[in-house]
């Protein structure tokens, strides 16, 4: 993210700020194997599961993974992939049509432009088919190690339930989360608040009474306070 687009924001409220980041610390402590939930080895594996994991569950991206990439285990073997047979593989994980016609153009653009190499800037990652902003941060923080805010379903919810921003477009609540922390934590804060979500802060009902940052949120009392009802409630173990 350009220092330019982060110098020009307003500088956020020193309160929130101070409450955001100790929500983050507990979060941390709450959650100290917070990380990838997508199995990958490299790079290019993590893109390609990343992509593939738009509207179905890391679970089911988990299980169809050893057989795809043991069939294709690079952007040349995946982009002269027979359209048929990925999609026999990535069949499972539904809108399989869509999500292949994504690899192989994935793939392909990976080759031509490339060499065959995932690129580690998230300007050259964002020009790939089927690649934005939120599939770019991912793979930049968990492949590459440079710092990344990801902002898919859980995290948009929950730093609007905290209170750390109003906005509802991701681009926007990502540059307003990245002006509150320093960028060092982009990544980890992007697990934690998503195992979060996951796990206790759910869209429709969150476990309230179950939640070690509960005395921090604005939003406590959206879902049951109660501490055994709220336990009820939590999931112990993701991907979801």
């Amino acid at each position: 993210m350009p220092r330019s687009a982060l110098a020009a924001l307003p500088a956020p409220d020193t309160a929130l700020v101070r409450r955001a980041r100790k929500i983050d610390r507990i979060l941390g402590e709450t959650y100290p194997n917070a990380g990838c939930e997508l199995d990958f080895d490299n790079a290019f594996e993590l893109l390609v599961v990343t992509v593939l994991s738009a509207q179905t569950t890391d679970r089911r991206v988990n299980a169809v993974r050893p057989t795809l990439f043991a069939a294709y285990p690079d952007p040349a073997a995946m982009a002269a992939a027979p359209r048929e047979d990925l999609e026999r593989i990535v069949g499972p994980l539904g809108f399989f049509r869509a999500k292949t016609e994504s690899l192989l153009k994935l793939s392909a653009a990976l080759v031509e432009r490339y060499d065959g190499q995932v690129p580690g800037r998230l300007e050259d990652l964002v020009t790939l088919p089927g690649v934005g902003r939120k599939t770019a941060n991912v793979v930049l923080g968990n492949a590459f190690g440079v710092p990344g805010i990801t902002v898919d379903t859980h995290f948009g919810r929950l730093i609007r339930r905290f209170g750390w921003t109003e906005e509802t477009d991701p681009v926007k609540a990502e540059f307003a989360i990245a002006a509150i922390f320093p960028a060092k934590d982009w990544t980890m804060l992007s697990h934690h608040v998503i195992w979060h979500g996951r796990r206790v802060c759910h869209a429709k009902k969150p476990a309230c009474g179950a939640c070690t940052v509960a005395r921090l949120c604005p939003s406590y009392g959206e879902g049951p306070t109660d501490q055994a009802e709220a336990a009820t409630l939590v999931k112990t173990q993701g991907p979801a």
